[in-house]
């Protein structure tokens, strides 16, 4: 119950386990095809540019920045956590120039900031922003963000590593130019892979460029030509062919509950760990209209050694939540319910283990409260 990787069902384990095949085999190109229209079922877009990058969500990032930008381009960061920092290490890296948009730590990006940023930059080319920040769990408005990016002729480049399957997110209806995810999140998948999608302004300038993409491997238009096609595709690189299988069958299990359910089932849930955390006196550091309920980041009472406390979770309850990172370290605990993690047995564990843990170390808390107040939201909604 950390920011990730969550726990991965069996049906995904079980996959993962069938023997292995070429990466040009017609059945695994078949398998290629149908994680794309899966992709865009859970990104909500008909965008042709939606694949898995094959690496972790950090790849899926630099994939989107090394394609949208060239030396001497401007972008607009925002930066409310460690990611947006990130990006800033993408930019530069690109040859561009980094715009910087700053918000505290647990706030969502503030849009008068960003426009106050594009009316100062209107040669900017492209504003990135998290939407969902894993370092916080503060949830950013992407609809309105990107609208002002386009007010201002620029793209918008979204971070929803943690977003993807847990909050809602609509590619095709907010607009977004360009997106990347992770596996090891919301869709219950091993780290490794990074679901991207690209819309048509962003092919656009990426079919336009002026210079060679930085990086070979992660070139769209030469990946591409092996994701696309009609069967016949170009051998790019060996495709990592197993952890495909469990991608598969992850979005197979996304569409089986559907996304919106997912949605509803990461919010309910969220809704009964809040209960029980407030009970214990204990605070979240994101106002509840800007929370993220798969990424829950709640303050450390003082005098507690917040690391003691994992250590115990982790020996005595198999209990693994995570620390804070950055200006957080040492201030809150991350606590995932993310895909096969969110679930009524997980809250109540937490929960009771939290509160056994603290009261047992003399902490200032309301101990005895988090999971009766946790029951009294699932006794209402039965």
């Amino acid at each position: 119950m950390g920011p990730g990787p969550s726990d991965v069902n069996p049906r995904v384990t079980a996959a993962m386990g069938a023997p292995t095949i070429g990466h040009l085999d017609p059945e695994f190109v078949r398998l290629m095809d149908e994680i794309k229209q899966m992709l865009q079922y859970a990104f909500k877009t008909k965008n042709r540019f939606t694949f898995p990058v094959s690496a972790p969500g950090s790849a899926g990032m630099e994939t989107c920045f090394v394609n949208l930008l060239e030396p001497g381009d401007k972008a607009i960061v925002c930066q409310n956590g460690v990611f947006g920092g990130r990006m800033k290490e993408n930019v530069e890296r690109c040859g561009a120039t980094a715009i910087m948009v700053h918000d505290a730590w647990g706030d969502p990006v503030d849009p008068n900031k960003v426009e106050e940023a594009l009316t100062a930059n209107p040669d900017a080319k492209l504003l990135a922003f998290v939407h969902a920040e894993t370092s916080t769990g503060a949830c950013s408005d992407a609809r309105l963000l990107t609208s002002l990016a386009h007010k201002f002729g620029a793209l918008s480049l979204v971070d929803s590593v943690t977003g993807l399957g847990g909050v809602e997110l609509d590619v095709d209806g907010w607009e977004i130019d360009a997106i990347y995810s992770g596996t090891q999140k919301c869709l219950s998948c091993p780290p490794g892979l990074s679901p991207v999608s690209f819309g048509a302004r962003a092919e656009e300038v990426i079919r336009t460029r002026k210079t060679k993409v930085q990086s070979w491997f992660l070139d769209m238009q030469l990946v591409m030509a092996y994701w696309a096609g009609d069967g016949a595709r170009t051998y790019h690189h060996t495709a990592p062919v197993n952890s495909m299988y469990g991608l598969h069958e992850a979005l197979v299990m996304l569409k089986e509950e559907g996304l919106e359910n997912s949605w509803a089932r990461h919010a309910f849930h969220h809704s009964a760990l809040a209960a029980g955390v407030e009970a214990m006196g204990l605070q979240f550091i994101v106002r509840q209209d800007a929370r993220l309920p798969q990424l829950n980041s709640v303050t450390v009472p003082a005098g507690v050694k917040e690391a003691e406390v994992r250590a115990r979770l982790l020996a005595d309850y198999n209990l693994e939540i995570g620390a804070g990172l950055g200006a957080l370290a040492g201030k809150v605990w991350r606590i995932g319910l993310m895909g096969e993690s969110a679930c009524k047995t997980n809250v109540l564990l937490c929960l009771g283990a939290l509160d056994a843990v603290l009261t047992d170390m003399g902490a200032p808390i309301h101990g005895g409260r988090a999971v009766a107040a946790a029951q009294a939201v699932y006794r209402q909604a039965h």
